[in-house]
């Protein structure tokens, strides 16, 4: 042991060599920024550390958060539909739930809880996925913001962006395409978000009480509309149509969600931009019964005669704070109009002629359908749907009433719901149209 003692350097001697090593780096730090240029340099720095970063094992991260510059992130909501389909042994932690109340037997559905890991592989590829979520620290409007992080290695860096993210984003696409439920969006003011709840309309055009003609023009125009995709695109709007049962319809013939927005809800342009933003892409924004309750859609010309003293008929009365008739426009035609894809916008109303000429123009809303009352054609949709008769002796007298006496197919829906037997109701409805007719007649 003491010998070997005795082999090692001394402290003076170790000092020395330092001083030797130090002054040696010195004259080849000298040299180098005397004869080797700046770019060559840092050239040569950059190379020497993504070699070292490639053979050192380290990790690397990508955040995919909720939003994406002023609308909903694509990318975010095809990894939340992808990842339930790679739930496995390795998962911790699983968020169940089940929304059949009239099947409580069925299996619970399955999504991703926040702080829940899920790996995946792919290609040879571990990826570690996080569902992470935090407040956002605005002291008048706080909102919770949602993100994924995603662990790959560092090596694999490209690969993720170039062939799995194309992947889930495929993957995506055919999940949502193929989904069984759909869902209604109702915008709630306190949270500052879109509440979802499980769609269950049975409307279909199948069922659907309208001239055949004008049924067939719609379902024509929403597959122009689907085929189209690049063409709205490229002009920069969403398809507008300007009741329920006929949105029903839409939504299950194309598999898209509804958004039902109540303008009334919006504090402002600012904040009608944002709500409007917060819609998916393949989605049907629904605003019901325009002319009411607000008189942002009103015609401008009418409000300034019915009074006087109104000094901006563009804006919304004071019980409506701040939401324009041109911030509504901007969204139809404007700049903000080609804010996502494959989007549908719906209004509804019973007095169109209350409605501003600006917002009827072509362009802004696409198709104009009139809901009007119940035809003969109607009323044989509506015997198959609700007695299973689409035909009958009694057809032919309930044509003719039909004719000069003005129902609308809810009331004639009304009427067909009174009992089980068809031949009751059937008889009933014809006491009922001739009693409407005498009435008629009286007056």
């Amino acid at each position: 042991m003491s010998s070997l003692l005795e082999q090692l350097p001394s402290f003076t001697t170790l000092l020395s060599m330092y001083a030797s090593f130090s002054a040696l780096a010195m004259l080849i730090r000298t040299i180098l920024n005397e004869m080797v240029p700046k770019r060559i340099q840092n050239y040569i720095s950059t190379k020497f550390l993504d070699l070292a970063s490639s053979c050192l094992p380290s990790d690397f991260t990508f955040i995919i958060e909720e939003r994406w510059q002023a609308v909903l992130n694509e990318t975010f909501r095809a990894v939340e539909a992808y990842l339930p389909t790679r739930i496995g042994p390795s998962t911790d932690s699983l968020l169940i739930g089940s929304n059949e109340p009239l099947n409580p037997r069925a299996p619970p559905k399955q999504r991703i809880p926040v702080d829940c890991k899920i790996v995946d592989e792919f290609h040879g590829m571990r990826l570690e996925w996080t569902l992470r979520n935090s407040v956002d620290s605005n002291k008048y409007f706080p909102r919770e913001k949602r993100y994924f992080r995603l662990n790959c290695k560092k090596g694999d860096r490209d690969r993720v962006m170039q062939c799995y993210f194309p992947h889930i984003a495929t993957t995506a696409q055919w999940i949502l395409n193929q989904r069984e439920t759909l869902n209604i969006y109702t915008y709630d003011q306190e949270s500052s978000a879109w509440e979802p709840t499980v769609f269950k309309h049975p409307a279909t055009f199948e069922t659907l009480a309208m001239e055949p003609e004008v049924k067939q023009l719609i379902k024509d125009d929403l597959d122009s509309f689907v085929e189209r995709k690049d063409f709205f695109e490229g002009v920069g709007r969403a398809w507008n149509e300007g009741k329920s049962s006929l949105v029903a319809a839409i939504a299950n013939y194309l598999r898209y969600n509804i958004y039902d927005l109540q303008l009334q809800t919006a504090r402002s342009d600012a904040d009608l931009r944002h709500i409007l933003t917060s819609t998916t892409n393949r989605s049907i924004l629904l605003i019901e019964d325009i002319d009411c309750g607000t008189k942002v859609s009103h015609d401008r010309a009418k409000d300034q005669e019915d009074n006087d003293e109104q000094q901006n008929s563009n804006l919304l009365s004071s019980t409506d704070p701040g939401v324009t008739l041109s911030g509504l426009l901007n969204f139809l035609d404007g700049l903000w109009s080609s804010f996502g894809d494959e989007r549908i916008i719906i209004f509804t109303t019973n007095h169109k002629d209350k409605l501003d000429p600006a917002l009827l123009r072509p362009g802004r809303m696409d198709v104009h359908i009139h809901m009007g009352y119940c035809t003969p054609a109607a009323f044989r949709k509506l015997s198959a749907t609700y007695l299973g008769i689409k035909h009958h002796p009694s057809f032919l007298t309930i044509d003719n009433l039909l004719q000069n006496i003005t129902l609308t197919p809810a009331e004639v829906a009304q009427q067909l719901m009174k009992s089980d037997d068809p031949e009751a109701v059937l008889q009933s409805f014809i006491h009922f149209l001739e009693m409407k007719r005498n009435l008629r007649d009286d007056i």
